[in-house]
């Protein structure tokens, strides 16, 4: 391992190669499937609601209701925080993005070398050494 360490991620000039692009890309997959989630679960909920008890009388029937009716709103529940899930993951990896621009416009301010007197450019952040201003 130690013959690789620093290649990992595109070189050894690298320690995170993170692109904004490549979040905001993948936080409407999690809006998308917690969509998707809620309206199965919303299906499946008022579907046995409507339907009664549909799995019968028999021993299956008996069986599947011995396990299932006691346990059927912790299911609903679960299911409903893994909706939640999904949306603020989608809601958070938005934030991580938006996040990850002004963190890479400080640490570029942070590392760059200005000449007296030059504006860093970056909307206010970073300065000119605190020797005032025009």
């Amino acid at each position: 391992m130690a013959d690789g360490q620093g290649q990992q991620g595109g070189g050894a000039d690298k320690v995170l190669d993170i692109k904004t692009a490549d979040i905001k890309a993948a936080a409407p997959v999690f809006q998308e499937q917690g969509k998707k989630l809620s309206d199965a679960l919303t299906k499946l909920i008022t579907t046995l609601d409507d339907l009664g008890k549909p799995w019968g009388k028999d021993d299956a029937g008996k069986d599947f209701e011995a396990l299932y009716s006691p346990k059927q709103k912790h299911i609903e529940q679960k299911a409903g925080i893994l909706v939640l899930g999904l949306v603020s993951i989608h809601e958070a990896l938005n934030d991580l993005s938006d996040g990850h621009v002004d963190n890479e416009q400080l640490i570029k301010g942070m590392f760059t070398k200005l000449k007296p007197g030059e504006d860093p450019g970056h909307g206010g952040h970073g300065g000119n050494g605190g020797k005032g201003g025009k």
